[in-house]
């Protein structure tokens, strides 16, 4: 490899890393700030407090994208960022995965329905529908308006996808552990190992829907169909067990949905 190249690198491999501490620190911090004394006391947590943990969490990777873009290109960096969102033409066969969430949470709920307890029955909140718009459009503006691209540079976009899952699930784990650990208590633990499941597998689809498209709107609507439809449609009291028998077998399910689409399409996830 010759010295520029070896540079040019480098350089991009330190913005991706910067990009990464800058979105941890501003989540794990705010989500601290927020609820950290309230575990700490052995509160419970309220909706309220979820709401409020959630700002940092769903800004922190957009904030980061921001900053990252413009420190490498300035106005130019972000105006190239925004601008991957209006690539909206890209064939009606790639907006059909984005029905994928709510098919696999539909099958999940009637199977365990049957099988364990009608607790696992569908139910019905709007409140999803804003919660999925939201989380879509803030964390995909940095997760693959930002990162994925530098990633694919240096690994395959399967590789690539399956990194950013478990790097995103961990992002996940400060407020997972003080919003849900003193209501979960021993459960918590299987409770996240499925939702990292669940996290890795949405990356890969998303990564094959972006690898193939260019569009970073697509990874938007496909992360607020993720995220929008679990809120619509699965019960936000579920017991504690149920909670970790829920996510432990969607997340296997996703997972199964995901390796169809490598198997098919290869570790690039290209035809």
């Amino acid at each position: 490899m010759e010295m520029n190249e070896l540079k040019t690198n480098n350089s991009k491999n330190k913005g991706l890393t910067a990009y990464f501490i800058l979105a941890f620190l501003i989540s794990w911090i705010g989500v601290i700030v927020v609820v950290g004394p309230k575990f700490i006391d052995g509160q419970t947590i309220e909706f309220s407090d979820i709401g409020l943990m959630s700002l940092p969490m769903l800004f922190a990777p957009f904030i980061s994208g921001i900053v990252m873009s413009y420190r490498a290109n300035g106005r130019k960096g972000i105006n190239e960022l925004f601008g991957k969102m209006k690539n909206w033409k890209v064939g009606g066969r790639w907006y059909s995965p984005l029905m994928i969430f709510p098919a696999l949470l539909m099958f999940v709920s009637l199977l365990l329905s049957v099988l364990c307890s009608a607790e696992f029955a569908l139910t019905f909140n709007t409140f999803g529908i804003f919660g999925g718009l939201l989380a879509g459009i803030l964390e995909e503006i940095g997760w693959t308006g930002f990162a994925f691209p530098k990633m694919i540079n240096r690994s395959s976009i399967l590789k690539s996808s399956i990194y950013l899952g478990l790097i995103h699930g961990i992002w996940h784990l400060m407020a997972d552990f003080l919003g849900n650990y003193n209501a979960l208590g021993d459960y918590w633990l299987p409770y996240f190992i499925g939702f990292v499941l669940h996290v890795v597998a949405l990356r890969v689809l998303i990564g094959w829907v972006y690898s193939n498209t260019g569009s970073l709107l697509l990874a938007v609507l496909m992360h607020s169909s993720s995220t929008g439809f679990f809120g619509i449609l699965i019960s936000t009291t579920l017991s504690p067990q149920s909670r970790m028998i829920f996510y432990i077998v969607y997340g296997i399910v996703l997972c199964i949905t995901a390796l169809f689409v490598v198997i098919k399409y290869g570790k690039n996830l290209k035809k």
